[in-house]
């Protein structure tokens, strides 16, 4: 079955303002079916195919006379060599819009290329895996739970066939053995890829954590450097969030370290070892790492793809935390995330101490929760159900959410 993403107007709308348009993310979240069911009547070039990619690499110019624009152009970051002629093509049609439309699976790389060569030119959208809108939106919400969705995570190909798709612990099985082989050896020179994929266990038993990397290089037995080395190669591949504390300088002690999330919470429950729904949500230190690590990836998704100009972060000071502080339009908007159907008082405590430390900047808080409905646990602070994002600017019980 197809499914709608979130998107397709946006990305339409944009190739109307932009002569280039760039979807970049993780393999395998949907980039090239979005492109090619938004773009159906254009020319569709794979350049993941080794003979698109050294004629594009290699003839850049014969390339564009052989797919000339309007285009869509698939993981271009296989052609580095091409973007300047991209460039060129561009200048040449100057006021055209939608001339190329790409998309990519290394980040850094293709940002690179592309802040090189098309800056100014380019409208470049980060792209990820299913939100809970989308997915309760094709309608899986009537067969399946909210938990099998954190277990089962948010890769479309795990759920467009519906009960006949393929089998979970398969699917990420290759997926896993097809990035290692792909990304990570173009990426990085990893002598020995097993080292590499006990890396990516160790990554995943610290979501929502605080990021130590000499911890987790002692864990792993590798240094610091290659600690973040290798974690750079993570981000470069979209798989992982680094998300960085709040602070203003009002002498308080306050936290540094970033915190470590993951795009997708399937991705970690199938490296932690967790074979079916059930077991995860049984293990409660390990459901609740991956609740919160979902939650974060829901307002990530909200941010990249509605409210680019808003920013996360999250909180602490030497007693309190905050999960996640939306900051936008010059509030800041506490979130606190808790496994829970009914949070209480004692959940409210570092928003209270948020919201006293920054006064008339913190916006009413929330605490995103397991409910099924929005209701008030103070004043100015309300429990929302978590698996999907809210309308920030409504803090009442009774709003839809």
């Amino acid at each position: 079955m197809w499914i709608r993403r979130q998107l397709a107007g946006e990305i339409a709308s944009l190739a109307r303002s932009f002569p280039v348009v760039v979807l970049v993310g993780p393999r395998q979240v949907g980039k090239t079916s979005l492109l090619e069911s938004t773009f159906a009547e254009l020319p569709f070039v794979p350049l993941d195919l080794a003979s698109n990619a050294e004629m594009a690499e290699t003839r850049p110019e014969e390339f564009l006379a052989t797919y000339p624009p309007p285009v869509v152009l698939d993981e271009v970051q296989y052609a580095p060599a091409l973007f300047r002629h991209l460039k060129a093509a561009v200048d040449r049609r100057a006021g055209e819009k939608g001339l190329f439309l790409l998309t990519g699976s290394q980040n850094y790389a293709l940002m690179q290329s592309v802040s090189e060569s098309l800056a100014g030119r380019a409208a470049v959208i980060p792209f990820h895996g299913l939100s809970g809108q989308e997915w309760e939106a094709a309608l899986f919400r009537e067969r399946h739970s909210w938990r099998e969705l954190l277990w089962r995570g948010g890769f479309p190909g795990l759920w467009a066939e519906g009960d006949a798709g393929p089998s979970r612990d398969r699917w990420y099985q290759g997926y896993v053995a097809t990035y290692l082989e792909r990304d990570v050896r173009n990426l990085l020179n990893v002598g020995n890829l097993r080292d590499f994929e006990r890396f990516l266990r160790a990554v995943a038993a610290r979501a929502a954590q605080l990021l130590n990397m000499a911890d987790l290089g002692r864990d792993v037995g590798i240094s610091p450097s290659t600690v973040r080395q290798w974690l750079s190669v993570l981000q470069a591949s979209g798989l992982i969030l680094l998300l960085e504390p709040y602070h203003r300088s009002l002498g308080k002690r306050l936290v540094k370290s970033p915190k470590l999330y993951w795009t997708d919470t399937g991705l970690v429950a199938f490296l932690l070892g967790f074979s079916s729904a059930e077991a995860l949500w049984q293990n409660n230190a390990s459901a609740g790492a991956l609740f919160e690590n979902y939650v974060v990836g829901q307002w990530l998704r909200w941010r990249d793809w509605s409210e680019p100009s808003a920013q996360l972060w999250f909180w602490a000071d030497a007693k309190h935390e905050v999960d996640l502080v939306v900051e936008r339009n010059g509030l800041l908007h506490p979130i606190e995330v808790k496994l829970s159907e009914k949070p209480d008082a004692r959940d409210q405590r570092g928003i209270g101490a948020f919201r006293a430390m920054y006064g008339e900047l913190a916006a009413p808080g929330w605490v995103a929760c397991t409910a099924e409905r929005p209701f008030d646990l103070a004043p100015d602070l309300t429990a929302a159900p978590g698996w999907k994002v809210w309308n920030l600017d409504q803090p009442a019980a009774g709003k839809s959410v």
